[in-house]
């Protein structure tokens, strides 16, 4: 009796030191993803202080990812933080100012970030099987097939839509930004738009959203 008693304590021990070297690789993850995207030279206005401004989105899409998706796994999770993981390093100056420069720089950036959120879970102790289901997510490999891809790819949208939408309409063509909305409503999930559609928006922004909405339907 007290040689099982034993053996299920040791085993008990075991498995919560198990779960606090988890919490701790995940911790030690997140605050390296903050520390490389706290480099950013490029600065946003938050609350009346300037913060780099990708240290800001990862915390925008951690805190979207927590009302959107609650339940969502660590891969995921980690996928939402480092997403957009010094973007900067890569500008969009760099590739042809078309369509074409355009989707060879977003699949750069895709890999970029995946190479890199790589490197960083690697050293922290994550296993290659989650770093591969990170990367994946990060590439967004499987869009409309993997619940996981699509739900990361409906919390971008919903960042974006929820604080930089305003801004990007104000300086730029309306016609664009409507074309560019349809793209991203097509990206999205059902749930997903039902989710934008129920944010507060500024009335111009709401407008154009609804016409976007529209035009979407006749298709």
């Amino acid at each position: 009796m007290f040689l099982r008693e034993t053996r299920f304590h040791a085993k008990m021990t075991r498995a919560e030191d198990t779960l606090s070297a988890n919490r701790d690789r995940y911790s030690r993850a997140i605050a390296a993803f903050d520390a490389l995207n706290a480099e950013d030279p490029n600065r946003e206005m938050v609350e009346g202080a300037e913060q780099p401004k990708e240290f800001v989105y990862a915390r925008r899409m951690t805190e979207r990812l927590q009302r959107f998706a609650p339940e969502a796994s660590e891969p995921l999770r980690l996928a939402a933080r480092c997403q957009h993981i010094q973007r900067w390093m890569i500008p969009r100056s760099d590739y042809p100012m078309d369509r074409g420069g355009y989707r060879r720089w977003r699949i750069d950036l895709a890999q970029f970030h995946a190479e890199l959120a790589g490197e960083v879970l690697a050293e922290v102790g994550y296993d290659p099987e989650t770093i591969s289901r990170v990367q994946r997510l990060l590439r967004k490999e499987g869009l409309k097939r993997d619940a996981d891809v699509q739900t990361l790819e409906d919390v971008a949208c919903l960042v974006f839509l929820g604080n930089y939408f305003a801004d990007f309409a104000s300086k730029h063509d309306e016609e664009k930004v409507v074309g560019i909305l349809r793209k991203t409503l097509r990206k999205m999930s059902d749930r997903g738009r039902q989710e934008a559609l129920s944010m507060p928006m500024q009335p111009a922004s709401r407008a154009i959203l609804d016409r976007a909405i529209a035009q979407q339907n006749t298709i």
